[in-house]
């Protein structure tokens, strides 16, 4: 695996002249925020030894470099899940790709149903903690000395600095933010209504089916890590209706231009870029 990691991180490097610091995963619906990407090379999934091909709609399958706010970047357009049939160590192939890359941080986007009351379709909740239901660990097996210890701590899984930063760049731009707790499922069924209820019960206030296993090997390779969920359908008792994938995609288009702007911020106040 060390092996694969290193030809595909030289591969990139020999691609490309940006040496990016930030490395952006966008979720379901949210590529477009490549749109405030200054854009330098763009390079197809299909072209990159040993990368996965993504099966979802709404994951174009590119990886974007250029500079966003005016720092060098690299965004993912498009993400790996467990329910299309990859090993969760596939699914967090690429941010270790891009750890040996050189990026200093990780900021990553997905699609959730909101399940607390106050959330509305549309607007963002910054994830300070999740919930784990995910069957199996991209850890799992063989450690790999060489991007973190066997026992990754998980103290701080979410970085308080950088969340600090996203409510005060919030609050200058007139978003309104959440913060709140992420529960992962494996899908790629959405949940009933049982289960909706079961997951508010025990503290969730978003679901999906994505970012838990990138934060874990973003923690094991010690990147401070900074997430936000849009929230693209609501499911609170006395209102559980149909989700739809097409519905959940016109959700998260609408949220990206709020999420653009709170990435942007984020990273120009970053402590952790040069």
């Amino acid at each position: 695996m060390w092996k694969k990691l290193s030809e595909t991180a030289d591969y990139l490097l020999s691609r490309t002249s940006i040496r990016p610091e930030t490395g952006i995963v966008l979720g379901t619906g949210l590529g477009n925020l490549i749109n405030d990407i200054s854009i330098t090379d763009t390079i197809p999934y299909t072209e990159i030894p040993n990368f996965p091909v993504t099966t979802v709609e709404g994951h174009q399958g590119n990886l974007i470099f250029g500079h966003l706010a005016e720092k060098p970047v690299v965004a993912m357009q498009g993400r790996f899940h467990y329910y299309e049939g990859f090993s969760m160590v596939e699914t967090v192939f690429p941010l270790r790709v891009l750890k040996l890359m050189g990026i200093r941080q990780a900021f990553l986007s997905n699609a959730a149903g909101g399940i607390n009351p106050d959330y509305k379709v549309g607007e963002i909740m910054v994830i300070r903690d999740h919930i784990n239901f995910f069957p199996e660990s991209p850890l799992r097996g063989k450690n790999i000395d060489e991007l973190g210890t066997r026992f990754p701590d998980m103290s701080e899984p979410y970085d308080k600095s950088l969340i600090r930063i996203a409510h005060s760049v919030a609050s200058k731009i007139g978003i309104r933010l959440h913060q709140g707790i992420y529960l992962g499922n494996p899908g790629p069924s959405f949940e009933t209504p049982a289960e909706y209820t079961h997951y508010r019960m025990i503290g969730a206030d978003a679901i999906g089916m994505s970012t838990i296993p990138e934060v874990l090997a973003a923690r094991h390779m010690s990147l401070p890590v900074f997430a936000v969920s849009v929230v693209t359908n609501v499911a609170i008792p006395g209102n559980f209706s149909e989700n739809t994938h097409e519905d959940v995609q016109i959700a998260a288009n609408r949220a990206a231009a709020d999420m653009a702007k709170l990435f942007k911020g984020v990273i120009v106040e970053s402590p952790y870029l040069s």
